[in-house]
């Protein structure tokens, strides 16, 4: 169902913000229970795992299954039970309209869309290293998606940096094109899965550069490599490079939210069991939540426990809920 069919004058039972694998699974578990549900996403739905090559630990795929090719799957499947997607950024979300009905303002329309509950599915987006020349060679060189741009850089001499699943996933994807690719992280071990690390340690074009930090980025019109430094020693080298790849970490994307749920100190929306938040109505799943593993299968899961709250409290409101 297109855009068009999604009125703002109509109350709807769930809105969800935010198209990944929660909020996906969310919106299968809200519309199978005959909930009006309209799920918004800013970029494209599927969020990072769209641009994951390959997805080895979500259970069912025996040899992984691609990024894309799990979205369209879990989107497909929402869609059929009758969720409707709309494209847009959440900019805020008003709560002084007298009862129980919440508003979601979208974009830069003065009218918001309206309903009971809220499930916030908005998921993180990437650290910054916030060196000098980073901001300049954006797009020039530095990278935040291996996937979109390893091709780039064929039989060149790239930095990836982080020392997570994600840095090391995506420096062995980058072994495609690359000649070499230095691993820059800051401590002196790598905190990604051991089966990760096997692969990078076997691998002849990935050295390791640990214990050390990436001070600049430096380059004429685009990257031509960075200066990194040893955290233990002191002592600082330039590497040549091409490119510089940046994995180290994540932030939640909720700008929207303000004070209205409550976070913890680093931003994440806290939850409970049930995925309530602070707020009564409002529920959050995925990678936005505080907690200690953020994985595909875990934001699965939230999102199905968070459209569960979700629907008894929307049939609650409306005097049905069965007790």
């Amino acid at each position: 169902m297109d855009e068009d069919s999604i009125s703002k004058k109509d109350i709807y039972d769930v809105i969800i913000i935010g198209g990944g694998p929660a909020g996906l699974t969310a919106g299968i578990y809200t519309t199978r229970a005959r909930l009006s549900t309209i799920l918004i996403e800013k970029l494209a739905i599927g969020g990072q795992v769209s641009i994951t090559d390959r997805i080895e630990n979500y259970p069912g795929f025996l040899g992984g299954v691609s990024g894309p090719e799990l979205v369209h799957n879990i989107e497909e499947q929402a869609k059929s039970f009758g969720m409707r997607t709309l494209s847009g950024v959440v900019t805020r979300i008003d709560l002084s309209d007298e009862g129980n009905i919440k508003r979601v303002f979208v974009d830069d329309e003065p009218e918001p869309y309206r309903c009971l509950s809220i499930i916030i599915a908005a998921g993180n987006e990437q650290k910054r290293l916030g060196v000098p020349g980073e901001k300049e060679f954006t797009g020039k060189g530095v990278s935040y998606c291996a996937t979109c741009d390893g091709a780039f850089f064929r039989d060149l001499d790239i930095a990836v940096v982080g020392g997570g699943d994600v840095a090391l996933e995506e420096a062995v994807f980058l072994t495609r094109f690359a000649r070499k690719i230095y691993i820059i992280h800051r401590r002196d071990r790598l905190r990604a899965t051991k089966i990760l690390q096997e692969r990078v340690f076997s691998n002849n074009k990935i050295e390791l550069i640990l214990d050390s930090v990436v001070d600049e980025i430096f380059g004429q019109t685009a990257v031509d490599g960075v200066k990194v430094r040893n955290l233990k020693t002191g002592e600082g080298k330039r590497l040549e490079v091409k490119g510089v790849f940046v994995f180290i970490g994540w932030t939640p994307s909720l700008s929207f939210v303000g004070d209205i749920v409550k976070r913890s100190e680093d931003g994440y929306v806290m939850v409970d069991r049930e995925m309530r938040t602070s707020r009564e109505g409002i529920f959050a799943c995925g990678d936005c939540c505080k907690k200690n593993l953020r994985q595909i299968v875990t934001a699965c899961g939230d999102g199905a426990t968070a459209a569960y709250s979700a629907q008894h409290y929307a049939e609650r409101i409306k005097g049905e809920e069965y007790v």
